[in-house]
């Protein structure tokens, strides 16, 4: 088997090519990423050395050659989160969906037998009334989730071609990587813990998000690869992590609080309430996955990222400026002349 990851050189994609590595020593894998975060390790290994062969590839530029005899595309490529998004939108528009969307109509006509695209709850937006399903309506709040909901749509219009799509609406994502990064909300906790001895929750902490540790995440795509069709179709669009670990963000700090000895939780209980909350059902993952499910704790996964930084020595108190919060590395390139507004290097 033959595998494709587009985007592999970012924080999920070390993850998912260590897993797949060890679940299928002796298939061929590929990596293809423009480099943009290539630099930003937080190991000495170059995760890297576990692929066959890296492609050094912007996502809009890839040629139908370079799917040549792949089985599976996995495609994690995107401007990936809420304040790149706002900084980069256009970009945003056309390489998460448009390019995503390209590269999927590529891949079937190509022969390629399966998709597996890195979705989001996000798309979920603001939603009151409990826990959202698959059949519930979208609320994309920003331009990050709107590229999500394109490009979901994109996959599920295509015409039938013997490809098996699977979008996978991956929760918050946390946990401790080769390409760590810390804008995102426990990994940031956990992060200004170890550096301050406090975690300051800059909204009233009432705002609800689902998570899902990056391991976990690695073994859905594994499931995705192979899923069995016959069930739900040649596309599936399914929530991805598991309900016990829908959380208010009060809840995550504090639980950081009690896994590392001495935080202060500092709660604007005076800030207006942050739209961005939902609650997700993840029941339809639990019956089509039931191998696949969510193994790791939320103690288990604040331990993760406080031993994988204890290991870096990590003691930045001004972590949010640099290059574990991706925006940085992206204006500081900018700003060096080796990068330009549209992310393509000069």
């Amino acid at each position: 088997m033959k595998i494709l990851i587009v985007g592999n050189m970012g924080y999920v994609g070390p993850v998912v090519t260590r897993h797949l590595r060890q679940k299928w020593p002796d298939c061929e894998l590929v990596g293809l990423d423009s480099g943009l975060f290539a630099h930003c390790l937080s190991v000495p290994r170059l995760p890297e050395t576990r692929l066959d062969r890296q492609i050094f590839c912007d996502l809009r530029d890839i040629a139908p050659e370079m799917l040549d005899g792949v089985d599976a595309v996995v495609n994690l490529a995107a401007v990936s989160n809420d304040p790149m998004g706002a900084r980069f939108e256009d970009v945003t528009d056309e390489i998460n969906w448009r390019a995503g969307a390209r590269l999927a109509e590529m891949a079937a006509a190509g022969g390629v037998k399966r998709f597996v695209f890195a979705s989001s709850c996000s798309m979920y937006g603001f939603a009151e009334g409990g826990p959202r399903a698959e059949h519930h309506d979208l609320n994309p709040l920003t331009a990050y989730a709107r590229s999500k909901v394109a490009t979901e749509k994109s996959l599920a219009q295509m015409a039938p071609n013997g490809m098996v799509t699977t979008a996978l609406r991956f929760a918050t994502a946390c946990g401790f990587s080769e390409r760590i990064r810390l804008d995102l909300v426990l990994n940031d906790f956990v992060a200004s813990a170890l550096a301050t001895g406090r975690v300051t929750v800059l909204s009233d902490g009432t705002p609800w998000r689902p998570l899902i540790h990056v391991t976990d995440m690695a073994r859905a795509i594994e499931w995705a690869i192979t899923r069995d069709e016959s069930e739900t179709g040649s596309h599936l669009a399914v929530n991805v992590g598991t309900n016990s670990w829908n959380y208010q963000v009060r809840d995550l700090a504090e639980a950081v609080a009690a896994e590392i000895e001495g935080t202060d939780v500092s709660i604007n209980t005076d800030a207006p309430p942050d739209k961005r909350s939902y609650q997700v059902d993840f029941s339809l993952y639990a019956k089509l996955a039931p191998e696949h499910q969510p193994r790791v704790t939320l103690p288990e996964a604040v331990a993760d990222i406080a031993a994988g930084l204890s290991r870096l020595g990590f003691q930045d108190q001004d972590f949010r400026t640099s290059a574990f919060v991706r925006l940085n590395v992206l204006d500081q390139a900018i700003a060096q002349g080796s990068l330009n507004t549209d992310l393509r290097w000069t």
